[in-house]
């Protein structure tokens, strides 16, 4: 998705520019998929955090392409939590975008644009497979563990 969003913004916002450098539109593409992709490596502290180990950094190093294919191999169930990944996105961004801006305005519209879908998308994802963690979960203990 930050592939499309990014391509959008690029011909939409054309020019963009940092300190009066213009970025050409396949620079902005790429740093847009780069934002939407490297967003999600907050996963990997969330789980160090609340698992106290670095067992999923481990696994990522050892097989990268499970790092975009499918985080599902990389995290136990409540390693991450829902909560704790959304609330970690928020930051980043309120933290990220507005720096950026004072760099480049441009810039952080792009920054911001990308990662505002990603966390809508996260939220849709996650509303969808609410069900999913419920019946999953053995108890009401091991659901908020997966939420939190």
């Amino acid at each position: 998705m930050s592939l499309v969003v990014a391509g959008v913004l690029a011909a939409v916002l054309s020019p963009i520019s940092v300190s009066g450098v213009e970025l050409p539109a396949v620079a902005v593409v790429a740093y847009g998929t780069a934002v939407g992709v490297l967003i999600d490596v907050d996963h990997l502290l969330i789980a160090r955090v609340k698992t106290g180990s670095w067992d999923a950094v481990r696994f990522c190093l050892a097989n990268p392409i499970a790092a975009v294919a499918d985080q599902g191999q990389i995290f136990e169930h409540g390693d991450v939590g829902v909560l704790s990944r959304l609330l970690s996105h928020l930051l980043i961004i309120g933290t990220v975008v507005p720096l950026l801006a004072l760099a480049s305005r441009s810039l952080a519209i792009v920054t911001g644009v990308v990662l505002y879908v990603h966390v809508v998308c996260d939220v849709v994802w996650d509303r969808w497979r609410l069900e999913d963690h419920a019946a999953k979960s053995a108890t009401v203990n091991d659901l908020v563990r997966e939420l939190r």
